[in-house]
């Protein structure tokens, strides 16, 4: 089975569902939702939002035009990210929410430049020897990791909005609230300083995906949702597809080494 390909189609889809939310909807999908609720042209911005996310996601469905939806991609996630969630940083640098939230949209912008710098079509594609020394993809893993360390850092800080997720038929939730954020924070060090990186990155990748179906799944099914629920519920969703778009980025490399080793290391592009 094509992992990589399975991963950019999962990633395609994810956001084609952004923009259906947003269609349905009529305003923001979770992962576009600005934190300020007065901004200047709210409702044309929804609309933008929408037309990205389905406009990139078609994109992404072809090889083709891989490239030019994940660049576009990239762009808006970054601008959005700059002007909506770096200004509440500024604002509360002591207050650990705003770097989580905004660590969700780097990692909908790291996997979008994951995309782009990996597509054959891409004018800056990345060859299968030389992603070892990609100073661009170097960057976006060292935000990925950062955003898995501020995902951890919330486990801990707001442990009595996280237990009470945790699943009834696990004992001791302290203890799967505590382990899940040690996970994030291991997971995020080892890729910013790229020791065994891909193991990381796989491993917060099955950690994300088990959140979302063991925890946010039986919750959607049960249909007692507020809408704090449904946010969450969506956002892990996005970030299970960013994270397994991250972690066949690695696909081919060993399993146990660092960053910065030099040889050839054969990486499957993106098709």
């Amino acid at each position: 089975m094509d992992l990589s390909r399975a991963s950019r189609m999962f990633f395609a889809g994810t956001m084609i569902a952004m923009g259906v939310i947003g269609l349905i909807s009529g305003t923001f999908a979770p992962i576009w939702e600005p934190d300020a609720t007065s901004v200047p042209g709210r409702q044309l911005l929804a609309y933008l939002c929408t037309f990205v996310s389905l406009a990139c996601g078609g994109g992404l469905l072809s090889r083709r035009t891989t490239a030019p939806a994940a660049l576009i991609l990239f762009a808006y996630a970054l601008v959005w990210t700059m002007a909506f969630k770096v200004p509440i940083i500024i604002r509360h640098p002591l207050v650990e929410v705003a770097y989580q939230s905004c660590s969700q949209n780097v990692v909908l912008i790291v996997a979008a430049w994951v995309l782009y710098r990996r597509s054959p079509t891409s004018l800056h594609s990345v060859s299968r020897t030389s992603l070892v020394e990609d100073p661009g993809l170097r960057i976006a893993y060292v935000f990925y990791g950062l955003a898995l360390i501020a995902f951890g850092l919330a486990q801990f800080i707001y442990l009595y909005l996280t237990t009470p997720l945790v699943p009834s038929w696990l004992p001791e939730p302290v203890f799967w609230a505590y382990l899940t954020g040690s996970i994030y924070v291991a997971c995020g060090v080892a890729i910013v300083i790229g020791l065994a990186s891909r193991l990381a990155a796989a491993i917060s990748a099955i950690q994300i995906t088990l959140i979302t179906l063991l925890v946010w799944t039986p919750i959607v099914m049960a249909g007692h949702m507020t809408t704090i629920h449904w946010e969450e519920s969506i956002e892990s969703w996005v970030l299970t597809a960013c994270a397994w778009v991250v972690a066949m980025s690695f696909e081919g490399r060993p399993w146990f080494d660092r960053l910065n080793n030099r040889g050839p290391q054969p990486v499957a592009a993106a098709r």
